[in-house]
């Protein structure tokens, strides 16, 4: 654990009147999750913007053989402060730690180095962590903010899967965008009271999301070149680290399929597990709770799935991850489990399963697991899977949206061939 004299904790006075920035990954979920914090009395601004010169601000403070979302991510909070919308001696920054092998848990460090440079030494960084990683007196995560927020992947994922089925075919440009800012907005104020996120009310909920967008659906047939979204989970997620890839996608013609966050929570959670039985690490106690919250995750993954194969059978339902975590067998190892690791490979196969036989694999400059399970399993796969179309697209600093577009037109034109 950091020692507590070499960071600025957020204290519980902060917590009053500091406003904490959250940068961009995932537009619903984040929104969603933002509210829970504000909920629990912070003032949070979630940092939406995705143009301008983030990249360049992040080049500027960060090394440029850093990983990529790291610049990215660095370049939106330096920018935003550097804006003029805030009091810079009222803020506070808020990153996510996974604990593991991945450099995604450094980015704090390396946050924290680029303030200091840029002068803001004093602004605090939060870390958003499951695993106490470090101690801010003024930010705690409690059980309600977790069930809370656990229902914001729950929604998130089903709004992202259901639009992404329904854009290539509305009859009025925009109308699923705008659906998905009306539950957005909905569900905004209701994943602040746990009250309403009575799990009877949540299954209504979950219904009438499935009927507005089967409406706009209608009897349409979703006949469309399918291609499938995996990657390390910044570029797979975010406008801003994937140049707006799904837009892209929906210019081209095409329907992007990407893999729901919820897979990402089940993968970490999973690895608790396979870490007790290849290493016998943290004790059986402890593998044995980490069991049952995987297997409460899963169930209510699987409601959601069920309620969509049972209403709205035009969709393509979430898959089921355990079903998922099984097609690795034969192709990669459990204990792959560095940044995405196995769930790469996973989706990738989960997706090919599904018909979706055109797959974009997004890689950030650096980012060496996913290099490995993600560019390094595709020989393998294609090899298993004969007339599967998979194509790597690299993002980092030097990287043009002409010559990543260029790539992924390329293969569709073999798609569509």
């Amino acid at each position: 654990m950091t020692k507590k004299s070499e960071y600025i904790r957020f204290t519980k006075e902060m917590k009053r009147d500091y406003t904490i920035l959250v940068p961009t990954m995932l537009p619903i979920h984040f929104k969603l999750i933002c509210n829970v914090l504000i909920s629990e009395g912070y003032k949070v601004d979630f940092l939406e913007n995705v143009d301008g010169d983030i990249k360049e601000t992040g080049l500027k403070h960060v090394h440029n053989d850093t990983c990529y979302p790291a610049l990215l991510v660095i370049g939106q909070l330096i920018n935003a402060i550097n804006s003029g919308r805030y009091d810079k001696h009222k803020l506070a920054l808020m990153i996510s730690q996974t604990g593991g092998g991945c450099r995604a848990s450094n980015y704090i460090y390396l946050l924290r180095k680029a303030l200091k440079k840029a002068g803001y030494g004093y602004i605090p960084v939060v870390s958003l962590n499951f695993a106490g990683m470090e101690d801010h007196p003024g930010f705690k995560i409690t059980l309600p903010m977790l069930y809370k927020m656990m229902y914001c992947a729950l929604y998130g994922d089903l709004m992202m899967l259901m639009a992404n089925q329904t854009r290539p075919y509305e009859s009025d440009p925009g109308e699923t965008d705008a659906l998905v800012r009306r539950w957005t907005l909905r569900l905004t104020e209701e994943v602040r009271d746990i009250k309403k996120l009575r799990y009877r009310h949540v299954r209504e909920n979950y219904a009438a999301i499935a009927d507005d967008f089967a409406a706009i659906l209608g009897d349409k047939q979703r006949d469309k070149i399918k291609v499938g979204v995996v990657g390390e989970i910044y570029v797979k997620f975010s406008p801003l680290g994937n140049n707006n890839l799904e837009s892209f996608l929906l210019k081209e013609g095409v329907e992007p399929v990407v893999p729901g966050f919820l897979d990402f929570c089940l993968y970490c959670v999973y690895n608790g597990i396979a870490d007790y039985y290849l290493y016998r690490m943290n004790g059986a106690v402890k593998m044995l709770g980490t069991k049952i919250l995987y297997k409460y995750l899963l169930k209510k993954q699987r409601d959601i799935r069920e309620m969509m194969i049972s209403r709205c059978p035009s969709f393509m339902p979430m898959a089921d991850f355990d079903e998922t975590r099984r097609k690795i067998e034969g192709y990669i190892g459990i204990g792959a489990k560095m940044g995405e690791g196995w769930l790469l490979t996973a989706e990738m196969l989960e997706l090919i399963g599904e018909g979706v036989n055109n797959i974009i694999c997004t890689q950030p400059f650096g980012c060496l697991p996913n290099h490995i399970a993600g560019k390094g399993m595709m020989k393998p796969i294609k090899e298993k899977n004969p007339g599967v179309n998979i194509v790597a697209i690299d993002y980092d600093p030097g990287a043009t949206a002409i010559n990543q577009e260029n790539r992924i037109k390329l293969m569709l034109s073999n798609a569509r061939m």
